[in-house]
């Protein structure tokens, strides 16, 4: 009860951090353009990753796709940490977004391991048993 507690804190952080930055990449934002402009991307890019951190703020609030959710904003965040190591950098503004990426990702992570028991392949990772294998 108390990690089910936790993950859906963690769930609604992510969901708060990735839903914020919607606003912007899908109106287009100058700082969003300029920090896209320094990864090679355009407005198709962010209005790619826009929606794809739609689905993954979607899928983290249906409690049977939590997981999916939090693998899909794991990956964004990676991906978002990496560009502001290899090419935008940590300073004024993009240092407070990389702090909102690591703090979606590291919380991503929390919610993979405590909802682990929700896809076969990360249980068998942990040495538990999925929500499927139970029900057998």
């Amino acid at each position: 009860m108390k990690n089910n507690i936790i993950s859906w804190i963690a769930q609604l952080i992510v969901v708060f951090i990735l839903g914020q930055t919607l606003f912007f990449k899908f109106t287009d934002a100058p700082e969003v353009a300029e920090m896209f402009a320094k990864l090679g991307m355009g407005p198709f890019g962010y209005k790619l990753i826009g929606s794809l951190e739609l689905v993954a703020c979607i899928l983290l609030l249906i409690p049977s796709s939590t997981i999916w959710g939090a693998i899909l904003s794991w990956g964004l965040m990676s991906g978002a940490i990496m560009g502001h190591i290899s090419k935008i950098g940590f300073e004024g503004n993009a240092g407070a977004m990389a702090g909102m990426a690591i703090a979606a990702w590291l919380l991503s992570c929390l919610i993979i391991f405590f909802r682990r028991n929700q896809a076969s392949f990360i249980a068998n990772m942990f040495g538990t048993k999925s929500s499927n294998e139970m029900q057998s």
